[in-house]
């Protein structure tokens, strides 16, 4: 929904930097995005990072009839954002700047929306909804929802520590003087996660703070791309390395600033979310990337004072980080991994000390997870396998819910509702509900899944959802670890009257989930084969 017009606003006020490097497939399409803006748009000042694949005309082109288009050229690469963003910035001469990867778009009255809030709360900066958009399928996930639920004004930001969350620089419309007077650049050079920084200097700066629900930024996400953007090339350890010291580097800042709850949340967040991102990655590399990661990790993890750790204890991200911290060499992987995922999963064994305390393994008793005895039901990292067996007229689904120091039976779980969520589609869902029951110290259930519900929908991928539900009412969201035994996980061709075949493909996902690939009929199993083909191709 586009924002209102403000009839006492004078026009135009917004200048939008564009960056961009080698991108001239996408390039024109972004600035034409910020053109399209309307009248509240003053300029748009591109900035090519010296690229050698014709980016650079197409620009003048355009700009040879567009006078809001100021395009400039730098004379070498600087093999990072940070600095092209520095130079559009300079050359600014608007009142408030936005800015804009050459390979993303603004849509429709993003501009209207963020500067109609910010010059209606008279606020430093404003700040909306980016929406991760997955390329060629386009499905779309929000990114930091929570933050932009509803139209808000915040005076400082200690009041909402959960924008430290939200690193970065894109969906926000910054006042250039407040930048200017605060001296609030991007690092220079090739620094990556440089918005992380910058992010940091904005909220040390203590601005007031504009949120709307509105879409402001479609950030565009190319995976099978050949040449993967900074942020999505996690295949090098240098990638690690770099988001650690952007993480340490807006730790300082904060801290440095008198922002102590936000530096706190700033360490918090590099727990639950970037540890647990690259741990879920960490089994799919080699042995030499996996003892540099973990050297790295427990390098930056031994800079954690005990305030830290003893927030949340039981959080996820953190038993995660107290692991690696405890042990010198990579270890458990496969049950970090488990840990790591979202919703987290505790998989077996569940060890005890001497003593009787949960502890994470005979290995690392020192880590414990005595915790876990008082989080809440609907909080803990519950454990659900998952077996899937397809058959001639459907497919079976087997669920077993594990124990966990007798806090499941203490809650009483009575039954699961299974649900397959399409994956690109999103509120496309097949639900069930069948009743969980006791067997031998775990509980388990059988379903049926519902393949021609599936089918229908083309090809595609469905994620399992359970929902756990106990006696008293309470619920727990999880997801169900892939049972990999002999043929667990072998495509399938299931006879359908509609389709006359369905390829069923179970897998485990990168975080040791269930999820099942669907291919009906002929263009289905044309639309496999020329994946496997690309796939062995690249």
């Amino acid at each position: 929904m586009n924002a209102v017009q403000n009839p006492e606003r004078p026009l135009p006020q917004v200048a939008v930097v564009v960056i961009g490097y080698d991108d001239a497939a996408h390039v024109t399409d972004a600035v034409r995005s910020a053109l399209a803006q309307g009248p509240a748009v003053r300029e748009v000042v591109a900035v090519d990072d010296c690229s050698t694949d014709g980016s650079a005309g197409l620009l003048d082109r355009l700009a040879a009839s567009e006078p809001r288009l100021k395009v400039i050229r730098r004379r070498a690469n600087s093999g990072g954002c940070g600095t092209p963003r520095n130079t559009g910035l300079d050359a600014v001469t608007s009142p408030y700047v936005m800015f804009l990867d050459s390979d993303d778009v603004l849509p429709p009255g993003a501009v209207d929306a963020l500067l109609d809030a910010a010059t209606g709360a008279h606020a430093e900066v404003a700040s909306g909804l980016c929406v991760r958009r997955e390329l060629p399928s386009g499905g779309e996930v929000p990114w930091q929802a929570r933050l932009y639920a509803l139209h808000s004004v915040v005076p400082h930001p200690a009041q909402r520590p959960r924008l430290v969350h939200d690193t970065l620089c894109v969906n926000k419309l910054y006042r250039t003087g407040f930048l200017r007077e605060h001296g609030i650049r991007f690092p220079e050079g090739r620094f990556p996660y440089e918005d992380v920084v910058f992010t940091a200097r904005v909220l040390a700066a203590a601005p007031r703070i504009a949120l709307v629900p509105d879409r402001v930024y479609v950030w565009h996400v190319r995976r099978s791309a050949e040449r993967l953007s900074i942020s999505l090339d996690r295949s090098g350890v240098g990638n690690w390395r770099a988001r650690t010291e952007a993480c340490r580097q807006a730790y300082e800042i904060l801290l440095g600033a008198g922002q102590k709850e936000l530096a706190r949340v700033a360490r918090a967040k590099f727990l639950d979310h970037d540890l647990r991102m690259y741990m879920r990655e960490l089994g799919l590399r080699d042995a030499a990337y996996r003892r540099a990661w973990w050297e790295i990790t427990r390098a930056h993890l031994a800079e954690y004072d005990a305030d830290d750790w003893a927030r949340d204890p039981a959080a996820p991200g953190r038993l995660v980080g107290r692991v690696v911290l405890a042990s010198p060499e990579p270890c458990d992987l496969p049950r970090l991994r488990e840990l790591a995922a979202r919703p987290a999963r505790l998989y077996p064994p569940y060890t005890r000390a001497a003593d009787g305390t949960p502890v994470w393994s005979e290995d690392l008793p020192q880590v414990s997870l005595e915790p876990l005895l008082t989080r809440p039901v609907h909080m803990l990292p519950l454990a659900v396998d998952a077996e899937l067996r397809p058959r001639a007229r459907g497919a079976r689904l087997r669920l077993r819910l594990h124990e966990l120091y007798s806090r499941v039976a203490q809650a009483g779980p009575e039954a699961v509702e299974v649900e397959w969520r399409h994956r690109d589609a999103g509120a496309e869902v097949v639900r069930g509900t069948t009743a969980l029951v006791p067997s031998g110290g775990t509980w388990s259930a059988k379903t049926t899944v519902d393949l021609p519900a599936l089918a229908a929908h083309g090809v595609g991928t469905w994620d399992l959802r359970l929902r756990i539900r106990f006696r008293d009412g309470v619920s727990r969201d999880v997801t169900a670890h892939a049972l990999t035994g002999a043929g667990l996980l072998r495509r399938s061709a299931v006879p359908s009257a509609r389709h006359g075949v369905v390829l069923v493909q179970p897998y485990a996902t990168h975080s040791g989930a269930l999820a099942l690939r669907v291919a009906p009929g002929a263009r289905g199993v044309l639309s496999v084969a020329r994946g496997r083909l690309r796939r062995l191709l690249h």
